[in-house]
């Protein structure tokens, strides 16, 4: 992750860098600044690492979207795939929990599955009014395809980095992951 650096000298301090900043498919989008990097607006100095997460976050988002449209899936959703495939089926309320969601994103979800003919909803044998939800024939034809996806999104991501570095990564957003989910439970009570 970029360490905040001081721009041209003219005070303002940048992150990282990218090619363009605006909108997820191309509208509204303008010009990087000169050398590509992303300033760091004031308001945010006092955050520069919580600024760091937020775009590459929304970065790597954009990069699964492109990726998951080649097989008719949007980001998210091949999470909810992943779980079903390997766990078989699943009550909603289950994935809902597994994935950390809320009941009306996974509703929304599943129901666009369902449309796409990748799962399949029925009543719950032992509760007729939770839903399970399972993994179709049609699905399970693109696991591969998923699997391949992710790894290219793993490669795009780390690129040449080492395993040490990866590593070090990797335990770094892990305690920052423990550390927010704290503060979300805190910040629930």
């Amino acid at each position: 992750m970029a360490e905040p650096t001081t721009g041209s000298g003219d005070g303002v301090e940048s992150v990282g860098s990218a090619e363009s900043v605006g909108g997820a498919h191309g509208e509204g989008r303008c010009p990087a600044p000169a050398g590509g990097a992303i300033p760091l607006p004031a308001a945010a100095r006092g955050g520069p690492i919580s600024h760091a997460i937020f775009r590459v976050a929304r970065t790597h988002r954009l990069i699964a979207g492109q990726l998951l449209r080649r097989v008719g899936l949007h980001p998210g959703q091949e999470l909810v795939m992943m779980q079903l495939w390997e766990l078989g089926p699943q009550r909603q309320a289950d994935l809902v929990r597994l994935l950390d969601s809320d009941a009306a994103t996974m509703t929304r979800t599943i129901r666009r599955l369902e449309h796409a003919g990748f799962v399949r909803r029925s009543p719950c044998a032992d509760d007729r009014r939770a839903s399970l939800i399972e993994a179709t024939t049609a699905s399970h034809a693109l696991r591969k395809e998923v699997e391949q996806l992710w790894r290219q999104l793993e490669d795009i991501t780390v690129g040449d980095t080492g395993d040490d570095e990866q590593a070090a990564v990797l335990r770094a957003l892990g305690d920052i992951e423990k550390r927010l989910n704290r503060a979300a439970a805190q910040l629930g009570e």
